[in-house]
């Protein structure tokens, strides 16, 4: 049984239970410290993301819009049956 408490006590280190939570001053501490960490994109890149993204958005939103046209027309054809006698 040995293993088994080796084992217990490994898991228990790794998660960090023995440290207790966290208040409330610390965490916003830790937010603050690792916000300075990220790097920012300039005023060029937000620009230019931005315009991919709204470019790549418009180009799926057309080819879904089709995509749906050409089902519904099919599925109209389908269940009305043609009309040409």
């Amino acid at each position: 049984m040995a293993d088994g408490n080796a084992v217990q006590d490994a898991r228990r280190d790794s998660r960090g239970d023995d440290r207790g939570r966290t208040g409330p001053a610390t965490f916003l501490r830790q937010v603050v410290a690792e916000l300075r960490k990220v790097v920012w994109p300039t005023q060029q890149q937000l620009i230019t993301y931005f315009i991919v993204v709204l470019v790549f958005v418009t180009v799926v939103m057309a080819l879904v819009s089709v995509l749906d046209l050409a089902f519904g027309k099919l599925v109209f054809e389908i269940f009305t049956g043609s009309n040409t006698q």
